[in-house]
C-alpha cells in the first residue's frame, strides 16, 4: 500500500507543529539556563517543562477528551449523559467482558504469583539456579501476540478421525478420548486463555521472587532452624513474610497488566465465544463498530479500575524506601 502524502498532509502538519513547539520549549529552557544563574527550584521547573508538556499533550488532553466523549453519542456530536455507562452495565456483551475481566484479574495474579513463588523456592538452592530461571523466563521474551499464536496451536482442533495438529487434542486422542474445541466451549475457554497469560508471566514472578528469597538474612533462617522449625515452617513463617514487599509488587504488577489484556484475546479468539474483556471490547466498540461513546466509557472504566492499583503500588514503594 503506497503512502498518500496529500491525504496525510493535515496529520503531518500537526506532527510538525508539535515537534516545532517542543523544540522551541527546549530551546527557551537551554537559553534561560545559559544566560545566567537560576535558582534551584526555578531550574527544576525549567528542566521538568519538556516532560510536563509531553505528558499534557500525550496523556492529559487525550484523557480529558476521552472523558468528554464518554458522555456523547456515537458520532461525538450530541450529549447523551450517562447513557453510555448505563449501556455498559446492561448490554449482554459488555457484561460478559466485565465478568471475564474479573475472572482474569482474580486468577492471573494468583496463579502467576503462586507458580513463581513455588518455582523460585524449588530452584533457589540449586547449582543450576541461573539456568532454571533463564528457562522459565523464556516465554516472557515472546510478545503476547506470539504467545497467543503458540497456544492457539496447542488448542488447535481437527474433527475426530483426522490427524490432530494441536498438542492438547493429540494427547487426549492418544489416551482414548475425543478431540474438543477448547476455545469454543464457554466458559472454560476463558480459563484456557488465562493459561496462556500465566505461561508468559510466571517467569517474571519467579525471577523477582528468587532474588527476594536469596536476600532473606541467613541468621533469621538459621535461628528458626535451631528452634526446631521444619523446612516447610521456615518457608511459610519466615521466608514468605520476609519477601512480602516483593510479593506485593508482583501481584500489583500482574493486576495492572491483566486489566489491559488485549493481545492474547485478539490473537486466540478475537473476543468470540464469550471470551471478550474490557480492553478488547473497548477497541471493538471504538474502531470496529464506530461507537465512540461506548468505547470511551469502557476506557474511562478501565482507567478507574487501574488507577487505585497504581496509586497503591506507588505508595507501597515509597514506604519501602
Amino acid at each position: 500500500m503506497s503512502f498518500d502524502v496529500v491525504a496525510q498532509q493535515p496529520k503531518l502538519l500537526h506532527l510538525l507543529q508539535g515537534v516545532a513547539a517542543f523544540s522551541a520549549v527546549v530551546g527557551l529552557i537551554l537559553l534561560a539556563l545559559h544566560r545566567g544563574p537560576v535558582r534551584r527550584r526555578g531550574a527544576a521547573c525549567l528542566l521538568l517543562a519538556p516532560a510536563l508538556s509531553l505528558l499534557t499533550v500525550g496523556l492529559l488532553l487525550p484523557g480529558l477528551r476521552t472523558l468528554g466523549l464518554s458522555f456523547m453519542d456515537d458520532e461525538g456530536d450530541a450529549w447523551v449523559g450517562i447513557d453510555n455507562y448505563v449501556w455498559m452495565f446492561t448490554d449482554p456483551e459488555a457484561l460478559t467482558a466485565l465478568r471475564n475481566t474479573l475472572v482474569w484479574v482474580v486468577l492471573v495474579p494468583l496463579l502467576v504469583t503462586g507458580i513463581g513463588l513455588l518455582y523460585a523456592a524449588a530452584v533457589i538452592r540449586s547449582r543450576f539456579r541461573a539456568l532454571a530461571l533463564s528457562l522459565v523466563l523464556l516465554p516472557m521474551t515472546i510478545s503476547f501476540v506470539g504467545a497467543g499464536l503458540v497456544w492457539r496451536f496447542v488448542y488447535a482442533y481437527r474433527p475426530a478421525g483426522a490427524e490432530q495438529i494441536g498438542l492438547l487434542n493429540e494427547l487426549v486422542v492418544a489416551f482414548g478420548g475425543g478431540p474438543r474445541q477448547w476455545l469454543v466451549e464457554s466458559p472454560w475457554n476463558v480459563l484456557f486463555l488465562v493459561v496462556a497469560m500465566v505461561w508468559t508471566q510466571a517467569g517474571f514472578a519467579a525471577v523477582l521472587l528468587a532474588g527476594a528469597i536469596a536476600a532473606v538474612p541467613g541468621e533469621i533462617v538459621e535461628a528458626a532452624r535451631l528452634d526446631g522449625a521444619s523446612s516447610r515452617q521456615i518457608f511459610w513463617r519466615v521466608t514468605v513474610p520476609s519477601i512480602r514487599p516483593t510479593l506485593l509488587v508482583v501481584v500489583l504488577s500482574e493486576v495492572i497488566g491483566t486489566f489491559k489484556a488485549f493481545d492474547i484475546v485478539k490473537t486466540m479468539t478475537a473476543g468470540q465465544f464469550d471470551t471478550g474483556v474490557i480492553a478488547h471490547e473497548m477497541v471493538n466498540q471504538s474502531f470496529r463498530y464506530g461507537r465512540t461513546g461506548h468505547g470511551a466509557a469502557l476506557a474511562v472504566l478501565l482507567f478507574l479500575l487501574v488507577a487505585p492499583v497504581v496509586a497503591h503500588q506507588v505508595r507501597a514503594q515509597r514506604r519501602a524506601r
